[in-house]
């Protein structure tokens, strides 16, 4: 059984559902705060719910796959690798989208969670359903992402959802660490720390997605003698090659397989391949230089700082481990 495979899932459940801990932790201590705690089960509400349309999506995008893969069973070998490419460009864009622009909000989580409970509690009728709806949004952006990144790999069975499981499961005791039994931890460290395991695996998941489209460009141009001239570039003469990728950057099957420990690991949460070519190389550098700096801008680039007597410096969360 391969565990690696549930590591990548591990950690990007791990970061999402601290996330979404941090949110329901701090609707819990406003609601308390405001003397309001019988709204407290619309909030379990919300989490509850949050997981049950989380893993509907799951589902749902499980059982399109198997759909589309059975409607024309000669086509299969090329529709699944296009599907998991498909999935897998919407989980690099997603993903991308929750380093950069999450990190950025994240210094004002306090200020814009207090103002939509805020929001909520004056409209008394609806007091519950805006609590609802607010952590129930929260979960669900969190769960859609970790759903895509399973589904641009479906093809590895069980094991990136008990990865999902773990982390999901690490993330409430990390949630109740904090907030129930007061334990200090360095938030703003932990979310940086875990940023990077993020950089380096979105980054891998480019290398597959490449990977993916180029096995099912090959098996069309193997379908059909028409479609042959796809595949600009092919050595015809060696064992190992490529149909839109470029010719190999190196090869060390032999020295560190990708489907054995150690390499194992390193393909699952740093994009590491024994054969790895050209576009895939310039794609994965590309993604560092790019999407990985403009991280690391955000974690580190100093941004405007508001007056010290406003309401947005009184509740900013800062290094988010007071």
């Amino acid at each position: 059984m391969n565990f690696s495979t549930a590591l990548p899932t591990f950690v990007i459940t791990l970061r999402e559902g601290v996330e979404a801990a941090l949110v329901v932790g701090i609707v819990l201590a406003l609601l308390k705060k405001a003397k309001q705690s019988r709204l407290n089960p619309w909030v379990y509400a919300g989490v509850g719910v949050g997981i049950v349309i989380s893993a509907l999506i799951g589902v749902l995008f499980g059982w399109l796959i198997q759909y589309l893969g059975s409607v024309n069973p000669q086509y299969t070998p090329i529709v699944e690798p296009m599907l998991e490419g498909v999935f897998s460009v919407f989980a690099i864009a997603m993903l991308s989208w929750m380093l950069i622009w999450m990190t950025k909000q994240a210094r004002f989580m306090k200020a814009t969670v207090e103002g939509a409970v805020t929001d909520a509690l004056t409209q008394n009728s609806n007091a519950g359903w805006g609590v609802f709806s607010l952590v129930l949004v929260a979960v669900v952006r969190e769960g859609f992402e970790t759903v895509l990144f399973i589904a641009a790999n479906f093809q590895q069975g069980l094991m990136p959802t008990i990865g999902a499981l773990g982390g999901l499961a690490v993330a409430v005791g990390i949630g109740v660490l904090l907030f129930k039994l007061g334990v200090k931890i360095n938030i703003r460290q932990f979310f940086q720390v875990m940023g990077v395991f993020l950089v380096l695996i979105v980054a891998g998941l480019v290398v597959s997605a490449l990977s993916h489209f180029d096995t099912a460009v090959s098996n069309l141009a193997l379908s059909n003698r028409a479609s042959e001239s796809l595949c600009f570039y092919y050595e015809r003469f060696t064992k190992v090659h490529s149909c839109i990728l470029g010719p190999m950057v190196w090869n060390t099957s032999k020295i560190l397989p990708d489907e054995q420990l150690p390499g194992i690991i390193f393909k699952s949460l740093f994009g590491y391949r024994d054969n790895l070519y050209v576009l895939q190389a310039v794609g994965y550098a590309g993604f560092l230089v790019s999407v990985g700096g403009l991280y690391f801008r955000s974690i580190t680039g100093s941004s405007p700082q508001p007056k010290k007597n406003s309401p947005v410096m009184q509740n900013q969360i800062g290094s988010l481990k007071d």
